[in-house]
């Protein structure tokens, strides 16, 4: 499949670490802000997803697309970006060639296998050989890993990564902006990945200015 070459597109990926509700909000903030999308789903990130967010998406890459365009319509979101789902196989997609990848990929949420995974190069599915391609470009690569406590294999990856000018992002947002919904908690978090990748938003209020409606901060 040909796919168009948009000025501004991302990959994404959803392993299985907890921590859903993160990776739909980015995913709905990205394609509000007219990114083109390359967005991949580990097996395990299915089964969070139904798990923690009762969206329950098919294995047919097709379909699941359908299935996460049908779950933003109903709750009235309206974008102009342009999503593409692909499966674990799709080495002829853009991401996984220096030539065509996008220079900046989130993996949120991240799994501590995803981790290890990409700190020692495996790129035995889709999702890794995307991350390995942007650290060999050097592109940004942002990973929000949810685990509790780390080990020291963990960290030692993480440090690993972060030699290379990986972004390491635990899922750890703030309470500083005086939270009110679990949705805020979510919008903390995303707003601050949103921040290291330069794209604009209004999701929570930003330190020393004038503060939003908390009407904004959920939206």
């Amino acid at each position: 499949m040909n796919y168009p070459r948009k000025t501004k597109s991302i990959s994404l990926a959803w392993t299985g670490a907890s921590g859903a509700p993160y990776g739909l909000k980015l995913l709905e903030c990205l394609l509000v802000a007219d990114y083109q999308v390359f967005l991949m789903i580990s097996s395990a990130a299915r089964v969070v997803l139904a798990t923690e967010q009762g969206v329950k998406l098919s294995a047919n890459s097709d379909k699941a697309k359908e299935q996460i365009l049908s779950y933003f319509a109903n709750l009235g979101v309206e974008f102009t970006g342009e999503l593409h789902l692909l499966g674990k196989d799709e080495w002829f997609s853009p991401p996984a060639s220096g030539s065509a990848a996008p220079k900046q990929m989130v993996i949120c949420p991240c799994s501590t296998g995803t981790l290890a995974s990409v700190a020692t190069g495996m790129s035995n599915s889709l999702l890794e050989r995307a991350a390995d391609v942007v650290i060999k470009e050097r592109g940004q690569l942002l990973l929000v890993p949810r685990e509790t406590p780390f080990s020291s294999i963990h960290l030692e990856h993480m440090l690993s990564l972060s030699r290379l000018g990986v972004t390491i992002m635990p899922a750890s947002p703030g309470f500083y902006h005086d939270p009110k919904s679990i949705q805020d908690l979510v919008n903390f978090m995303v707003a601050r990945i949103l921040d290291h990748l330069g794209v604009e938003h209004e999701l929570t209020n930003r330190w020393g200015y004038e503060q939003n409606s908390s009407s904004d901060r959920t939206k």
